[in-house]
């Protein structure tokens, strides 16, 4: 359950994940709030339009036809992937249906059969719809879909909802088929993984890759070798470089022994033992 997001709100969240929004003129305050209410929200639902040519398709969803006044949805995606705004509020999108699976929404769980319609969606779903003559030979573009995948996950991050609060029309009222074309399984799926791997998510830090200590033997008067050269850097690195004169290298040296000294004397661990000869416990310290 979730009290719907501002107009401003919404369009932010759309942005954030990458959309191109057109808005339309009056889009904010264009709703059929005056016939209910609208709220809480409870997902997301996805339609065809049944229409063709994007000017058409906009003005139909922002204004509706004879015996169904607009607007038709909240945000109109058309076959280049922009996402046209035509209303804000309760919008005629989604109809009566049927109570289970609004419940299953709500859980985010599998959908059941929808094999009621006694209950009102209009309230309780933000709505796309899509521009495609939902015949299964109009074509889906990938750029469109890839735009179904991010709006629906727009909606769902502000509302901390998971992939199963979007279904599609014919989830919800017994007798539609949009949108026709698209598999609402693998559209779950995709906004499933856009969820966990959003390009500007932080990452983790990657853990530190620790060399292997190379043995005591690596260490010590006339020794060259790449373990040197690695410990030097190291303690350059770890604020102990005031030691080297030119800075270090792969043949050991005094200053590399005086540098790892001041390293052992800088750790309570290490104290009791600071001869200036990298040990395990050292090595692992050092580069922790």
């Amino acid at each position: 359950m979730a009290t719907p997001m501002s107009a401003a709100a919404f369009v932010e969240a759309l942005v954030a994940e990458g959309l191109v929004v057109v808005e339309t003129d009056g889009w904010r305050t264009r709703n059929r709030n005056h016939v209910g209410p609208w709220g809480p929200v409870h997902g997301v639902m996805m339609h065809h339009t049944v229409t063709k040519g994007t000017a058409n398709t906009v003005r139909i969803c922002r204004d509706g036809y004879a015996g169904l006044p607009g607007p038709l949805c909240h945000g109109v995606i058309s076959k280049d992937g922009r996402v046209h705004l035509v209303g804000y509020g309760r919008a005629n999108h989604a109809g009566s249906g049927d109570d289970d699976v609004l419940q299953a929404v709500i859980a985010e769980k599998k959908l059941p059969a929808d094999d009621e319609s006694n209950t009102d969606g209009n309230r309780h779903f933000y709505g796309f719809e899509c521009e495609n003559l939902g015949d299964g030979k109009d074509p889906w573009p990938a750029v469109q879909v890839e735009a179904m995948e991010a709006a629906a996950a727009a909606v769902c991050r502000v509302h901390d909802w998971g992939p199963r609060s979007v279904i599609g029309h014919l989830e919800w009222q017994p007798g539609k088929i949009d949108p026709h074309g698209v598999s609402m399984d693998g559209l779950r799926g995709r906004i499933d993984e856009r969820l966990d791997d959003r390009p500007d998510k932080p990452k983790p830090p990657a853990p530190p890759v620790r060399p292997p200590f190379p043995g005591r033997g690596a260490f010590g008067p006339g020794q060259s070798n790449s373990a040197v050269d690695l410990l030097g850097r190291q303690l350059v690195k770890r604020g102990f470089g005031r030691f080297y004169k030119v800075g270090p290298g792969p043949r050991w040296s005094e200053a590399d022994r005086q540098a790892v000294a001041a390293f052992q004397r800088s750790h309570p661990q290490l104290r009791g033992d600071a001869d200036g000869y990298p040990g395990p416990l050292t090595w692992h310290l050092l580069f922790a």
